[in-house]
């Protein structure tokens, strides 16, 4: 009696199906499920709210251009700073000249926007990070523009230092990464403080 044999594509068929379904249904499901149960704000993308609505997220710079406001770390995004489809740094070498100039540019703009400010630039003022995105300065970054923002919110310097130690953090169980602030968080909290008008915050 002739006995017939399988397809020999039946089993990569099968296979396909069965991870398909597995890796490519449930197992997104289940991932999908947990976050949301346990960890709905980060699963959502770390969104700030003001007024029930998102002002921006945790994880991503927003580039502030007035002097009544923080400005963040500089960012090499493309055509646009904090350009989250275009992630990365700008590849510029110690040598080369191209970065010493961007640094030289933006210590101008700093100090032209405070021209009384003789305090050394924190260097993460000057260069930008590796992912063009980072939402965080370090408190002595925050502490330079201190004067130039109580001046442009017509509040005292140490209303505004009282502000960026109540939006430090410090390293992640007192031992992994860096003291920093959350530049967005930092602007947020000097509104409620000090409430600006439209006119000002355009400047």
């Amino acid at each position: 009696m002739k006995t017939s044999t399988p397809h020999p594509l039946r089993p990569a068929i099968t296979l396909f199906i069965l991870l398909g379904v597995l890796l490519g249904g449930l197992y997104p499901l289940l991932v999908t499920g947990l976050a949301q149960a346990f960890f709905p704000h980060q699963a959502n993308g770390s969104l700030i709210q003001r007024q029930d609505q998102p002002v921006g997220s945790e994880l991503i710079g927003q580039n502030f251009t007035s002097p009544a406001y923080f400005w963040g770390r500089p960012s090499a995004t493309g055509t646009f700073p904090n350009n989250g489809m275009a992630s990365g740094g700008s590849n510029l070498g110690p040598t080369n000249p191209a970065l010493k100039q961007a640094a030289e540019d933006r210590a101008r703009a700093l100090q032209e926007a405070d021209p009384g400010n003789k305090s050394p630039i924190p260097m993460d003022l000057l260069t930008a990070s590796a992912s063009g995105l980072d939402p965080h300065i370090s408190p002595a970054a925050a502490q330079y523009q201190a004067g130039r923002v109580a001046r442009a919110r017509g509040i005292t310097v140490e209303q505004v230092r009282a502000l960026i130690r109540a939006n430090s953090q410090t390293p992640q169980w007192g031992l992994f990464g860096e003291p920093r602030v959350n530049v967005l968080k930092l602007n947020l909290a000097l509104d409620a403080a000090a409430p600006l008008s439209k006119v000002d915050a355009a400047r």
